[in-house]
């Protein structure tokens, strides 16, 4: 399996300079065989002989290994984590080693697989995205927050919500393309103790916790600071659950409601030795690289290699805790099943739903699970994409998020 390896690291210097400072030897188990895959000051060998004790074992079989490094791995194959997640990996051993590491073992299995094109051509001159960014002040919970936002174009409000952990930077190029923002107002702005958005005084002493009442209020009050009137509500992951408690909660106060990624629930599968390591706190864990790495299982293998990365850049940025605190809504305070869900009236507030059939989050089927219970407006399932289809892969969503704007557009004519 790891014959071409010193080959294909060559390609991606940043495995080196990862790697200066580590001291790790994986075992791998490829269905009845055995590699060692070890990791030393910078060098990094594979041995089919070991001397010392491994410091943990990736499980696999020979088929699901040979999956991973195919150039367009089939979904759940997409990175290790992936592979954990959908039950097709099994680790064992020190499992916080490999929390430390992560980023690393991704990047080196991601060398295995034939290499995409990447290259980026240069500008002939400067260009100026029509993007104006600014902030504004408003109470959320009676705390004053300094909130970031950025617009572009004119028309129907479409205010869009960024996932856990990241911010409005996710939405570059909904905000770029003419197509949108000749009829929309584009509006993204990072949530209080994210991206450019400062937290609330006192934060150094408070847990960062996010609820369904904290979000709600948040988005709401943005909404009213700025003076925006029946806007559309686009959010993805976390955002896309929100969408839902807004249209349950103030479901006149919008024309329409575009949920990516939207699903009842979500479960922290497969890495319940995370939560039990507690990694994303230790101070011997970089906390937003690990962020980062864990996403790469929900991208999709087909997005473009700079959005992809520019997306995990995001999450690496992203302040200590915040995801996590994220979290706390998207797997516990904000679930909906708990009955909730049926008052939505997709008559007062209709419901579109888009999500990347490689999510492992909020997969298609529970997707499609939420328009059934709530009798969403549309539903649609987007090929080649994951969990964060406007930043991984923008062209390709904008091709699915405009007919969607259209159908709002004749909606609004219609009434």
């Amino acid at each position: 399996m790891f014959e071409n390896i010193q080959q294909a690291i060559a390609t991606n210097p940043m495995i080196g300079v990862r790697s200066e400072f580590v001291d790790l030897l994986a075992e791998i188990k490829i269905g009845d065989e055995t590699e060692y895959l070890q990791i030393e000051k910078g060098e990094i060998t594979t041995l089919k002989k070991n001397g010392r004790e491994p410091d943990f074992t990736l499980a696999a079989s020979a088929d699901a290994w040979a999956e991973l490094i195919k150039q367009d791995p089939d979904i759940g194959f997409q990175s290790l984590f992936g592979m954990m997640e959908t039950g097709h990996l099994k680790i064992s051993g020190e499992t916080l080693k490999f929390s430390r590491y992560m980023m690393i073992l991704e990047n080196i299995f991601d060398a295995l697989r034939p290499p995409k094109d990447s290259k980026v051509a240069p500008l002939s001159a400067p260009e100026f995205d029509d993007i104006v960014g600014r902030y504004v002040r408003f109470n959320v919970a009676g705390k004053p927050c300094r909130v970031y936002f950025e617009e572009a174009g004119q028309g129907t409000p479409l205010l869009c919500l960024h996932t856990a952990g990241s911010d409005g930077r996710q939405y570059r190029e909904v905000l770029r393309d003419p197509r949108i923002t000749k009829d929309h107002r584009v509006i993204v702005f990072d949530l209080p103790w994210h991206g450019k958005s400062s937290p609330p005084a006192g934060f150094e002493k408070t847990p960062y916790a996010l609820t369904t009442d904290l979000y709600v209020e948040t988005v709401m009050a943005f909404k009213d600071a700025i003076g925006l009137e029946n806007p559309i509500v686009m959010g993805c992951s976390i955002g896309g659950r929100a969408v839902l408690h807004l249209a349950l909660r103030h479901g006149d106060a919008f024309k329409a409601a575009i949920g990516l990624q939207s699903a009842l629930y979500a479960e922290n599968a497969g890495n319940e030795w995370a939560a039990e390591d507690n990694a994303m706190y230790r101070p011997d864990v970089h906390g937003s690289e690990l962020a980062g790495a864990a996403m790469i299982s929900l991208i999709a293998p087909q997005s473009p290699q700079p959005d992809k990365w520019e997306t995990l850049w995001h999450y690496m940025q992203g302040g200590p805790g915040i995801f996590m605190g994220d979290l706390i809504y998207y797997f516990l305070d904000g679930d909906l099943r708990n009955g909730l869900a049926k008052d939505l009236d997709t008559d007062k507030c209709p419901l579109y739903l888009l999500t990347g059939e490689y999510d492992l989050s909020a997969t298609p089927e529970m997707t499609e699970e939420l328009a059934k219970e709530v009798g969403a407006t549309y539903c649609k399932i987007m090929k080649n994409m994951g969990h964060f289809p406007m930043s991984e892969n923008p062209e390709e969503f904008k091709s699915y998020l405009l007919p969607v704007l259209e159908q709002i557009q004749q909606q609004k004519e219609a009434a």
